[in-house]
């Protein structure tokens, strides 16, 4: 069984972010980027199944934009993945052209099975793999916190807000990763000289035979407003008063 892993380059977690003067983006002037946390945890759980033998077929990490998202790509393969594809362009892709692309690669690599976080920390979308299983036409299930790999099927847990949840699909299908997965394991010294051998595939949208316009256009992005300091009350009654009175929620 072959594991597709797609990553998205994403600002670092612990950069700070400084919204652009004009709101069209993000300051990117000294900021660092990383694969986002969310797909480093699904790669390493397709590591963990391949090292169980739930696995046995190769590990494909796949990613979308220009040329500066190599890098992440070969932090995939310094992590153990065995091969890269590249799906270059430069244009500003929504979460369902992202989709679009991603199936198409599906359909020419014939996955049994596709890993991806959850969501991306840079827009918090949470639509791509939905979106890529519904036009794969398999299934899927999100927010995995344990997964379990048994011949044609995934036994998976997801967290809910009324507990835990218990499912299996059968595969192929479509994965996204919770932070309760796994915890990623560091990329090594000989894992960072074995990527350099391993071998990355370079595509684009349009050999892919994708319309990869974006249905969605980004207007603008603010800086959320400061929050008001706390105000400290002595009695129950003087705070029920505050809720009824000022904060209007009672």
């Amino acid at each position: 069984m072959k594991i597709l892993v797609p990553l998205k380059r994403v600002p670092d977690p612990d950069t700070k972010i400084r919204v652009a003067p004009d709101g069209a983006g993000i300051e990117t002037d000294g900021v660092k980027f990383a694969v986002n946390p969310f797909d480093a945890i699904a790669l390493e759980e397709a590591l963990r199944l391949k090292e169980k033998g739930a696995a046995t077929g190769e590990i494909v990490v796949v990613t979308i934009g220009g040329d500066e998202c190599a890098e992440q790509l070969r932090s995939g393969l310094a992590m153990g993945a065995d091969r890269a594809i590249f799906v270059k362009t430069a244009a500003a892709l929504d979460s369902l052209a992202v989709a679009k692309i991603l199936a198409a690669v599906c359909r020419k690599e014939q996955p049994g099975l596709v890993l991806l976080g959850k969501q991306a920390i840079d827009d918090d979308s949470s639509q791509a793999g939905q979106m890529l299983a519904a036009l794969l036409g398999i299934g899927q299930v999100t927010f995995v916190s344990k997964v379990e790999v048994n011949g044609g099927a995934a036994q998976c847990s997801r967290e809910t807000d009324a507990g835990i949840e218990k499912l299996t699909v059968t595969l192929p299908a479509v994965l996204t990763a919770d932070l309760r997965l796994n915890e990623p394991r560091y990329v090594s010294l000989p894992g960072i000289m074995k990527a350099k051998k391993k071998p990355l595939e370079e595509t684009s949208p349009a050999a892919l035979g994708v319309d990869a316009a974006s249905r969605t256009k980004l207007l603008k992005l603010e800086k959320p407003l400061g929050r008001k300091a706390g105000v400290k009350v002595k009695t129950v009654d003087e705070l029920i008063a505050k809720l009824r009175d000022e904060a209007k929620v009672l």
